[in-house]
């Protein structure tokens, strides 16, 4: 069978967690480190490793039918002078680290006079995400001289530039090189992006309709798990008092009518802390199942 859609996989500190988001919505990828085709257990895709920077420009001249990247990418490939239209399928809230966002941040040296970013007016700025960066000081009125980084960007300042504008999930990376934010520069999350021409292909929208909500089925998935019980009818109260729910927990009768199943989905977290109540709360066969998938 022919691949009906294209599609970009980012290529370094998301390719791990993509390839694993993929494997939990039911589609097993499998990456050869000398290949940047990896290969996929669906006929109707094909896939090609991109940086993610790079993302935007292939899927925006139909190169790629759709593709993963982040939203700080497609910022900067928007604030270009020869940007194309793409259209949003879907927000992926993953990273590389966490289930989350990531933030671009603005930082300077712990011992640095500068506090907030007009204190850097005239100053250089060191930065991988030059355009982005460029239009955040615009915005907020501030000359800033905004320099290109290949990579270290942590260890630059104050030798090589004033401030920094650097990528954290966590922030350890900058404590750790004696860094002190002053502002949020723009928060990311993975975004599902397509080509308008592609969405216009009726085969492939529903492509990626399916895929769209394979994924986000799995990142809802993702950190809850599946709880079962059972508990007879005069004590149902007690225990719906107890049990956190994603939406109403399920109740069906059992074939003897004073008793009841409940089914809910819960936060794994919680799970230690919640069976004992429910056990007071005198429920029986308790049973906690994984999930893969929540489809809302």
């Amino acid at each position: 069978m022919t691949p009906i859609l294209k599609l970009g996989l980012p290529k370094g500190s998301l390719q791990d967690a993509t390839v694993q988001l993929f494997a939990r919505a039911g589609f097993n990828i499998y990456v050869n480190s000398r290949s940047y085709f990896p290969a996929i257990d669906d006929p109707e895709i094909s896939c090609m490793l991109i940086r993610a920077q790079e993302m935007a420009r292939y899927v925006a001249d139909g190169i790629l039918d759709a593709g993963l990247t982040g939203l700080d990418w497609i910022a900067e490939y928007a604030a270009g002078p020869a940007s194309r239209a793409l259209t949003p399928v879907a927000d992926l809230i993953y990273a590389k680290q966490s289930f989350g966002c990531v933030r671009w941040v603005l930082a300077v040296p712990e011992d640095s006079p500068f506090t907030q970013p007009s204190d850097l007016e005239g100053r250089t700025v060191a930065t991988e995400l030059v355009r982005a960066t460029e239009s955040y000081f615009r915005r907020i009125g501030v000359n800033v001289n905004v320099e290109f980084s290949w990579g270290a960007t942590e260890v630059k300042p104050p030798v090589l530039a004033d401030a920094i504008v650097e990528v954290t999930e966590t922030g350890a990376s900058l404590r750790a090189n004696r860094l002190r934010i002053i502002d949020t520069v723009l928060e990311s999350h993975t975004q599902l992006i397509a080509h308008p021409e592609s969405l216009a292909d009726p085969r492939k929208q529903t492509k990626l309709d399916q895929l769209s909500m394979l994924l986000q089925a799995a990142i809802r998935a993702q950190g809850r798990v599946g709880l079962m019980l059972n508990v007879r009818r005069s004590d149902l109260a007690a225990v719906l008092a107890v049990l956190p729910a994603l939406q109403r927990p399920t109740v069906a009768p059992l074939s003897d009518e004073d008793w009841v199943a409940v089914n809910t989905v819960i936060e794994e977290r919680t799970v230690r802390q919640l069976m004992p109540s429910l056990k007071a709360a005198k429920a029986e066969g308790i049973v906690e199942y994984p999930l893969n998938k929540i489809v809302l």
